[in-house]
């Protein structure tokens, strides 16, 4: 893990509660419309876990997870702040293709049937990126000053400020991060 970064990877606050509290330890994901150089980059091995408060997020998850969306919604920080609690290290990445497959993965995530289908679905070519993902947590929030330039629907974002990840601690331990590294690799055939 590298020991100050600057890069965030943007996603809904819940899905961010979900990998923070372990209950998730994977992304579907393909970008948004205003990704560098036109097209979602899969690059970043490391970053931070960038929060955000749309209104597509009530929508878009199953009902097991609707239960913990006021905590989450409680917790956002003022409109002109960001909080920073998590930072990850991408395990797996894989291009996921299959439909079942991404059925496999079904009970592994908080997205509804119909969210996944609409990212499959999303620009030229059907498919989604699965990154399994190391959560760490921070042993203090980080808050910074929340600018213009991180919004939109862009995925990845500099922040205007380095941040340590020193004294960050995996949420999961070994052991059980490793069982579910298998099993999503048992899902989707690898």
């Amino acid at each position: 893990m590298q020991t100050f970064s600057s890069l965030a990877l943007k996603e809904w606050a819940v899905v961010v509660h979900a990998l923070g509290t372990g209950q998730q330890t994977l992304l579907l994901r393909k970008g948004g419309l205003h990704e560098r150089h036109g097209r979602f980059s899969t690059e970043p091995a490391e970053f931070f876990l960038f929060p955000t408060y749309v209104h597509q997020m009530t929508q878009g998850v199953r009902s097991e997870i609707v239960p913990a969306l006021p905590a989450v919604m409680d917790a956002q920080p003022p409109a002109d702040q960001l909080r920073i609690a998590y930072y990850a290290t991408v395990e797996t990445l894989l291009w996921l293709d299959s439909r079942d497959q991404l059925t496999a993965l079904s009970p592994l995530h908080c997205w509804t049937p119909q969210t996944i289908a609409q990212r499959f679905a999303y620009g030229k070519t059907a498919g989604l990126y699965l990154f399994v993902l190391r959560v760490y947590r921070l042993p203090q929030a980080q808050v910074l000053p929340l600018l213009k330039r991180y919004g939109g629907c862009r995925s990845w974002v500099e922040l205007a400020e380095t941040l340590s990840t020193a004294g960050a601690a995996p949420v999961l331990p070994d052991a059980v991060f490793a069982e579910r590294l298998c099993e999503i690799r048992g899902r989707v055939g690898q």
